[in-house]
């Protein structure tokens, strides 16, 4: 095999990943309970022998979507701020996060079974968001646009409790509503008691 097939085979493995992970993904927030994995082969298009030679075990399907998940919501925070305003990048930073929740849904007992073993460390995870949320809050409290005084940790226990009440995507709809009034709360204002543009 040529160095350029086995690159064109490398690029073709890495395409088939991405897309098992994104197909499960969606399985994993459409499940009522943890899905299969013949099932998310089946929704994939792939055989089983495909999907257990990506990820030889559920554990290891598992791992892989959640920490594709937390990295879009790492990296999404940059990205979203090369692009929009801080209050606007915090929306939709908001609406990323209702996406991961949702997400692990359909892989709970085996996400807490891994979190209690050790396999993910969920501390390290919970740091990398708040990074994450503290990026977007910098930019806006340089902008003047959003508050000085919240933290990450305050935008953290709105969400998880929004989420909570109003877990997506059944109720997309209430918890949109219930984002757009927590951006409210964290948007600065002027002296005049009014928002600032």
């Amino acid at each position: 095999m040529t160095e350029s097939e086995a690159r064109g085979r490398r690029a073709d493995a890495a395409r088939n990943r991405a897309q098992l992970l994104d197909v499960a993904a969606r399985v994993f927030v459409s499940a009522d309970a943890e899905p299969s994995m013949r099932a998310i082969a089946r929704e994939a298009g792939v055989g089983i022998g495909t999907l257990y030679r990506h990820f030889p075990t559920r554990e290891a399907l598992v791992d892989a979507v959640y920490r594709d998940q937390v990295a879009r919501l790492t990296v999404g925070a940059r990205e979203l701020l090369a692009g929009l305003s801080p209050p606007a990048a915090l929306r939709r930073w908001m609406d990323l996060f209702g996406d991961w929740i949702a997400t692990k849904n359909g892989m709970l007992d085996t996400l807490h079974a891994m979190i209690e073993s050790g396999e993910i460390a969920h501390a390290r995870t919970r740091t990398e968001l708040l990074a994450a949320i503290d990026e977007i809050l910098d930019a806006g409290r340089a902008t003047g646009e959003l508050r000085a005084d919240v933290t990450a940790d305050d935008v953290a226990a709105g969400l998880i409790g929004i989420f909570t009440v109003a877990t997506p995507p059944e109720h997309a709809a209430r918890a949109g509503r219930l984002l757009d009034i927590l951006m409210q709360g964290l948007r600065a204002t002027s002296s005049t008691g009014r928002e600032s543009p």
